[in-house]
């Protein structure tokens, strides 16, 4: 009786799961999308350190409301791991259904975490919208695995993302910067205190460890799998190596690091450092442009590559406005937003679509744009180094913060 009982459990649970799944819009009914959608509000949980970036979030607001009904509400992160644990606190809550997160600025660890413990809609939505077509699924690898997990059409591309350094010509020669990891240790070893970057868990300071780490390992396939403990070490000594070197030449001495990409761009404004990063290649001609920074600033990349990745949105399980999601997943693929949202005036973040799938006006959308005078040509970006597994971005922060962690 015990086991026919337990049975019956299994087989209900499965039910409700199904019924579940089955209650969620599906994108190949556009327009049953649309009639659920208008009236939703969607509560848009995304990074907010950004004032060019959350002025497009507001654009794309007042278009959401004018074409579809939707309203788009901005809630401004400075980790997106904070809404990752809201999903996790409300599903241990059993609020299985209108949750207070409806889509999430997401990639790397936070979507393999929300893949892993079931937090994110029903697979396979993403590749159903009706924009899904004119992505460059050919040609960008990233858009289906994201940081090697395959996102199997659990979030849908937003934009993409390349490291790329900047410098003040001004201040600092072109024919004197660094064109690799070993070479910015060189560099800094002739000129001390003008360089840092953020403190990890800061998404760009962990990903400058990342971009050492794939540089100095020496068999980059295993960053591709997750990390093994007993070798972790082994496989990390030649980063931490560089490090402890490093840190010494840092700003001062590493006593301190800049909060956030923000702050660092600040400090080259200010002749504070010499040397900075991030990860869109349009950033310094949006700085330029907004008048953060002169118009002197110059960008470059390594020789031998800089990692790369694709930056999605993603439902969570139990949002309250799925159907409204969906039309702000589908209108942020769309040629206008994306064409808008490589503006570098606006932002100047690279687009995911295909430009031979695009309709001949779309495409002329994007032939107007003037990327600025700090952007590199895609043939002058270099080599793409894949993202590694995300299990090694927590063990390298949690390594990190043992070793060189202060309180900012």
């Amino acid at each position: 009786m015990r086991i026919a009982r337990l049975a019956l459990a299994v087989v209900f649970g499965l039910f409700a799961t199904s019924a579940a799944r089955a209650a969620d819009p599906d994108p190949a009914n556009w327009d049953a999308v649309l009639e659920k959608a208008r009236g939703e509000t969607v509560y848009f949980n995304a990074w907010g350190g950004s004032e060019q970036i959350n002025a497009y979030v507001e654009w794309a607001g007042g278009e959401l409301a004018e074409r579809y009904g939707v309203k788009l509400k901005h809630v401004k992160l400075d980790d997106t791991a904070n809404a990752v644990a809201t999903v996790v606190a409300e599903k241990a809550a059993g609020k299985l259904e209108g949750g207070s997160i409806d889509l999430i600025w997401i990639n790397g660890e936070n979507f393999a975490s929300m893949k892993r413990q079931g937090l994110l809609m029903s697979p396979g939505w993403a590749e159903k919208l009706p924009n899904w077509s004119l992505v460059d699924v050919e040609n960008k690898p990233t858009i289906r695995t994201d940081f090697t997990v395959p996102v199997e059409g659990l979030e849908s591309p937003w934009g993409m993302a390349k490291l790329v350094f900047f410098f003040d010509g001004a201040r600092t020669p072109a024919d004197s910067l660094p064109d690799s990891a070993a070479g910015l240790l060189a560099w800094a070893k002739q000129n001390p205190g003008r360089f840092s970057y953020p403190q990890p868990p800061d998404f760009i300071g962990s990903s400058f460890l990342k971009q050492v780490l794939a540089e100095t390992v020496a068999d980059p396939s295993v960053l591709q799998a997750p990390v093994v403990d007993a070798e972790f070490e082994t496989v990390t000594k030649p980063l931490f190596d560089t490090l402890d070197a490093l840190h010494l030449l840092m700003w001062r001495q590493a006593r301190a690091y800049p909060k956030n990409y923000p702050a660092m761009k600040q400090m080259l404004a200010d002749g504070e450092v010499d040397i900075i990063f991030a990860f869109n290649p349009a950033e310094a001609s949006n700085a330029i442009a907004s008048g953060e920074l002169p118009d002197t600033v110059r960008s470059f990349t390594f020789s031998g590559g800089t990692l790369s990745n694709t930056h999605f949105v993603a439902i969570p399980f139990n949002a309250a406005a799925k159907a409204g999601a969906l039309v702000v997943a589908n209108f942020l693929l769309s040629p206008q937003a994306q064409a808008h949202k490589q503006n570098p005036t606006v932002w100047g973040d690279p687009t995911v679509l295909a430009m031979d799938k695009l309709a001949e006006q779309d495409r002329a959308r994007f032939d107007a744009l003037d990327l600025g005078i700090a952007t590199l040509k895609p043939a002058d970006l270099g080599p793409a180094l894949p993202e590694p597994h995300p299990s090694w971005m927590e063990r390298l922060e949690t390594e990190w913060a043992k070793r060189y962690g202060v309180a900012n």
